[in-house]
């Protein structure tokens, strides 16, 4: 395999720091040639590294006529480009050489020129044209993935890369206080200090940190700060810390060098940006063990995690950071704690060895998706179901088989027909297209080698017929299209209106080669339906595979609504339903007896945030006790966190009823329809109540039996290990059916 990559040979910081530690690892394993445009320090210290490199220097014309020569001739495989110049003449090569164009984003495109219109104007406009000509992107986070997503990047063609630092080096300062007092620096053997290695310009925001400082400084006078770097911002800054009267304990020594000396002689590294990627500033102060304070922003809590690995905060809240810096400043031991826990965590993910074996699968990748495309084969999956329409339930089913995609590949390419494409890409890095654009999908499907009608019960007509001849009928098309079908992890019925049964028989006998059923009731009605054509599998729903949150996250939820993370609770989630205004009245009355009498705090939360807030509103104005209700949107992770820290849970949503289960906490459900009740059988809880049947005595017998077998929430949890292992067979058959259609 050969790259050529192309960069200006201008750049400082941390692209700079990327390239020649990405291209001194992977030139070890392929061939690798660097061709800056420019001669200066960035072409010189490649060529120390032992990194082949050319500077080709020259009008426009003249370059790109060497370069594709030089491709030509050399037999490169893929150009590889970074920064604007490198960006906007790999443009112009790739219809001259008919070579994949790979572009690392290694900075918002946005920001790169903040404070300097007319490059912005000159150089941001040409860099925007080529980011939308290139073929691959890298973004140096999965955050710079999720911007450029954002502005409309196709997510399939994206890939993640982590900044990595060598950490066979170990930083080392040997006088420590005679280094700092060479910047000019009061310091003595008492003074603990604070540092940042950063561009001075906007983004960085630096001034926050000077503000942070002099909080800090009040309580903590034996507070130091250098701030190292050169840029527009230094004579301003100067002035800040003059009028905040700290000047004396902060100096500016401009650019630093030799990094390693200068993280070995502080104790406490910060980081202000307003914007970042993955900087390395992070990982390199990882790597002296400091304890570091951070805006959270970019991939930063990738790898800090607030009180854990280091403190986070939010950008310009300098007050907080203040108040960070004096705790660190007053506390060594806290400041060894954090890190050690941070040198440890960066070691093991983000050395920089893990990176260039990421950007060699990366390149590996590229090169299969070019054979691929260049013999006419077909590559990824297309999913099909009720998504973008804000159910959890079912958007928790699209989180999980993706997930399990990318267990079978993690580079796979996935479209997932939705409601709210815009969203669900953001939301789940997979390209989509409306689920009513025909054309589109028509067009996804035509490449793709497995289509997922996914999860959830998409063949039913008690809602809508319309809906089961819409899924019915991309099943069909796909299937047509040459795809291998599959229908994933799914609930069949119920059939209400038999006039659709002779549809649904022959289109799942003729076009589906394997259905994987959430439980056993779900077979029986496809027995009864004479669907004997594809491969029948019970398995079980696939947002039993999801995890829940980490435990900050699901604390900053009940913060949020002002709940105690510690208290007690009964969570309701109903919807609406025909005859729900009759029943309203017994889910107020239970929730008051909840309250009043088990002493225990009813919340409510609304699995479709759409459809079930009105429901939840009728019931609460019939209470007499006041109730919270969790309304905003949430991810399946952070739902499933939340609902683990209920006592019980009574739900008519399926997916309230699994995200609990999962967790082990006990449930109550209120059936309105067969697929509540089958799950309910499946894992063996006796507490369903139809809908129909529905009164507070009921209803109230059975929370108070759910409650009583609260502590025994680790034994339900083992229970249900044969579900998720039954689960597993959703993927199982999925790989399958991947290999079997080449």
């Amino acid at each position: 395999m050969k790259v050529i990559h192309l960069i200006s040979g201008g750049d400082t910081g941390g692209a700079k720091t990327h390239i020649h530690s990405l291209l001194s690892g992977i030139c070890r394993n392929i061939d690798v040639t660097l061709v800056c445009f420019m001669q200066g320090d960035f072409a010189d210290e490649a060529g120390k590294l032992g990194i082949p490199t050319i500077v080709m220097e020259g009008s426009l014309p003249s370059v790109i006529k060497r370069l594709r020569t030089m491709i030509r001739d050399g037999g490169y495989d893929i150009i590889h480009s970074h920064g604007a110049r490198g960006n906007f003449i790999a443009s112009i090569l790739k219809r001259r050489c008919g070579l994949p164009i790979v572009t690392t984003v290694h900075s918002d495109p946005r920001l790169d020129y903040l404070g300097r219109p007319a490059a912005a104007a000159v150089y941001g406009t040409l860099n925007s044209y080529a980011l939308r000509r290139a073929d691959y992107l890298v973004g140096v986070s999965d955050s710079m993935k999720d911007l450029l997503i954002g502005r409309g990047f196709n997510p399939n063609i994206i890939f993640t890369i982590y900044n990595g630092v060598d950490f066979s080096v170990e930083p080392k300062n040997d006088d420590r206080l005679a280094y700092l007092r060479s910047f000019g620096l009061d310091v003595s053997e008492d003074s603990v200090v604070a540092g940042i290695a950063a561009r001075l310009d906007p983004v960085k925001d630096v001034a926050t940190l000077i503000r942070g400082f002099a909080e800090a400084e009040k309580i903590c006078p034996q507070l130091r700060l250098v701030v190292a770097g050169d840029g527009a911002e230094l004579e301003n800054l100067k002035t800040l810390a003059l009028d905040l009267g700290v000047a004396g304990k902060v100096c500016f020594p401009g650019w630093i060098n030799d990094i390693n000396s200068f993280f070995a002689a502080i104790d406490i590294n910060t980081l202000t940006s307003l914007s970042e990627t993955f900087p390395y500033a992070i990982t390199e102060g990882a790597r002296a063990r400091l304890a570091t304070v951070s805006t959270r922003v970019g991939g930063i809590p990738k790898l800090i995690c607030d009180g854990e690995t280091g403190f986070l905060f939010t950008e310009g809240d300098y007050v907080t950071l203040g108040k960070r810096l004096a705790e660190l400043a007053e506390n060594p031991e806290l400041r060894r704690r954090l890190g050690d826990a941070l040198y440890k965590k960066a070691e093991r993910e983000f050395s920089v060895e893990a990176t260039a074996q990421r950007q060699l699968e990366i390149y590996r990748e590229v090169l299969k998706r070019e054979s691929i495309r260049k013999n006419g084969g077909r590559n990824g999956v297309i999913i099909c179901g009720a998504y973008g329409m804000g159910n959890a339930g079912d958007d928790a089913i699209l989180e999980a088989i993706v997930g399990e995609m990318r267990q079978i590949d993690p580079f796979m390419p996935i479209t997932a027909l939705s409601r709210k494409p815009k969203e669900t890409r953001l939301k789940y890095s997979v390209d989509s297209v409306h689920m009513f654009d025909i054309p589109a999908f028509h067009r996804a499907m035509s490449g793709t080698k497995l289509y997922l009608s996914g999860g959830g019960s998409l063949i039913q007509n008690v809602t809508s017929r319309r809906s089961l001849w819409y899924y019915l009928y991309t099943i069909s098309v796909a299937k047509r299209l040459g795809n291998a079908v599959m229908m994933y992890g799914c609930g069949i019925g119920p059939i209400v209106d038999n006039r659709d049964e002779k549809l649904i028989r022959r289109i799942l006998n003729n076009d589906v080669d394997i259905i994987t059923l959430r439980e056993k009731h779900s077979l029986s009605e496809l027995e009864r339906l004479e669907v004997r054509g594809p491969e029948l599998i019970v398995s079980s729903d696939p947002a039993l595979s999801l995890p829940a949150s980490s435990e900050d996250k699901v604390d900053e939820v009940f913060a949020k609504y002002g709940l105690d993370p510690n208290g007690k609770y009964v969570c309701f989630s109903v919807r609406s339903w025909k005859g729900f205004e009759e029943k309203a009245q017994a889910f107020a009355d239970t929730a008051d007896f909840v309250a009043e009498k088990m002493g225990l705090t009813p919340v409510f939360l609304l699995i479709n945030r759409m459809e079930d807030g009105a429901a939840t509103e009728t019931v609460r104005r019939l209470m007499r006790t006041e109730t919270a209700v969790i309304s905003e949107p949430m991810d399946s992770a952070l739902t499933i966190g939340f609902l683990s820290r209920m006592k019980t849970v009574v739900s008519m949503r399926l997916h309230g009823l699994i995200f609990a289960a999962s967790q082990g906490v006990p449930i109550v459900g209120v059936s309105y329809d067969p697929k509540v009740t089958a799950f309910l059988d499946s894992v063996g809880n006796e507490n369903c109540l139809q809908f129909e049947e529905l009164s507070s005595e009921k209803l109230i017998v059975m929370i108070i039996s759910a409650a009583a077998q609260y502590e025994d929430r680790e034994e339900r949890k083992r229970s249900l290990e044969r579900l998720i292992s039954a689960e597993a067979l959703n993927s199982f058959w999925a790989r399958k059916l991947l290999g079997e259609n080449r």
